[in-house]
């Protein structure tokens, strides 16, 4: 049944989706920018706006939205739990950037499709319903549109916000635009919430949350090939057969590699002592269309620096370049499970400015002690236990981070017991994703 619309609120969809007619040639412009740094962004443009140049598919697919490449990873471990159940299940799969959909390729399976989300017009998102017709729509963590949900109750199509997490900083945006956004939360079928704050928080909202599931993050896979890369790079890594200290920087955001360089300058002692311990740094950027920027930026304050994409079957063996690197540039995509078994340690990206962090579970799950700054609100619930369960250490700024990662260093025992502590956090968290795989079943059993 079509969630009730006030006067108010109709006339606020109205002008957002006028508005939103509106900013299309603008979004033209920006896929075209994008794609000459990420050619992903350039493929099947039309699908943004809700035009196909393939015939219809076969209705009745489950429909699964994950925008980015961390609700990519999230989704793929649903979707390995909803085909256990539901073995004959056929995927839509779509995104947003292009390191979802790159990520999101290898979830798929015949009989299986992948597309953009369309931007959220009225018009878009009616196209999209009638050339896919899916039998229910699954959306990971945040990703909620106005126009999107009031298209899916027209249509009839069953919507489920899973895996569900809402920060407080998004709840008072979330509620300076309520003409928006409680038409859009009333209006989804469900919501399985990570937690009971998140709860609260979407209920706030006019969300109707079913259930509290838990984390599906927690439920990520072991992953055996990735760690014995782990160890060829350990072993490449060496200098005279010892071993080097590796110490991460985890998907860093823009601006923080810069916080990372100063601190390190900025004590001429300090910097003597990582080098001394024969620290081995490892920069993974979050984004990869800042890969050639990073990589400038570290090399022009004189660190030497050999990227990962450097290293083919033709290139001269790492192992050569061992002892004069200070500095592994992790510039490729599905590999955070590889750089998280290399390290010894990591600094957690997104939360050393006023970012909201980056999630740390999979850190942990891997093995990999967390030392994280001030801003984790995006994972409020998860870091706070990880630093409660001594998982995590929380530091104040960049200085901290570099203070505690010499600290470990020094006290091998002491990293020892976090990488522990993490990995028994993770193991008593798992079950999430049975919890809401059965949770969609009993939503939609597909045909």
């Amino acid at each position: 049944m079509r969630a009730a619309l006030s006067w108010a609120e109709r006339l606020a969809l109205g002008a957002y989706g006028a508005v939103m007619r509106g900013l299309q040639p603008l979004l033209r412009r920006k896929l075209q920018r994008r794609g000459l740094q990420e050619p992903g962004y350039l493929a099947h443009m039309p699908q943004r706006f809700g035009f196909y140049d393939e015939a219809p598919p076969e209705p009745g697919r489950i429909w699964v939205h994950a925008v980015s490449l961390g609700e990519t990873r999230a989704a793929a471990i649903l979707i390995a739990s909803l085909r256990t159940l539901w073995p004959d299940m056929r995927l839509l799969l779509t995104h947003s950037t292009a390191t979802g959909w790159a990520q999101g390729q290898s979830l798929l399976r015949p009989g299986d499709a992948q597309a953009w989300l369309p931007w959220d017009t009225p018009e878009a998102t009616r196209r999209f319903l009638q050339h896919h017709q899916p039998r229910l729509g699954i959306l990971m963590e945040t990703e909620v549109w106005p126009t999107l949900v009031q298209a899916c109750v027209l249509a009839q199509v069953p919507l489920v916000l899973a895996n569900a997490r809402l920060n407080d900083k998004s709840l008072r945006s979330g509620l300076r635009w309520a003409l928006l956004s409680r038409p859009a939360y009333r209006g989804l079928t469900a919501v399985l919430a990570q937690s009971p704050d998140d709860a609260a928080r979407l209920q706030q909202l006019g969300a109707k949350v079913q259930a509290v599931l838990g984390n599906l993050k927690f439920d990520v896979p072991p992953q055996p090939d990735a760690l014995a890369l782990a160890q060829v790079w350990r072993s490449q890594w060496q200098v005279q057969g010892q071993s080097r200290p590796v110490v991460m920087l985890a998907s860093t955001r823009e601006g923080e590699e810069a916080l990372w360089l100063q601190a390190l300058a900025a004590d001429a002692d300090r910097l003597a002592a990582f080098r001394a311990a024969g620290v081995l740094w490892l920069l993974v950027p979050r984004h990869p269309q800042r890969f050639d920027e990073v990589h400038a930026q570290v090399a022009a304050q004189g660190l030497s620096v050999f990227r990962r994409s450097a290293w083919t079957p033709d290139a001269p063996d790492p192992a050569d370049q061992a002892e004069k690197t200070e500095v592994w540039l992790g510039d490729s995509l599905g590999e955070m499970p590889v750089y998280f078994q290399s390290a010894d340690m990591t600094l957690l990206g997104g939360s050393f400015m006023p970012l909201g962090g980056q999630n740390l579970i999979e850190a942990a799950a891997f093995g990999c002690p967390v030392i994280m700054g001030p801003h984790t609100f995006n994972f409020a619930e998860a870091a706070q236990n990880a630093e409660t369960a001594g998982a995590a250490a929380r530091v104040a700024d960049m200085n901290g981070a570099l203070d505690q990662a010499m600290a470990w260093l020094h006290e091998p025992s002491a990293c020892k017991r976090a990488r522990q502590k993490g990995l028994d956090l993770v193991a008593q968290s798992r079950g999430a994703a049975e919890r809401y795989a059965q949770a969609l079943t009993a939503l939609s059993c597909p045909a």
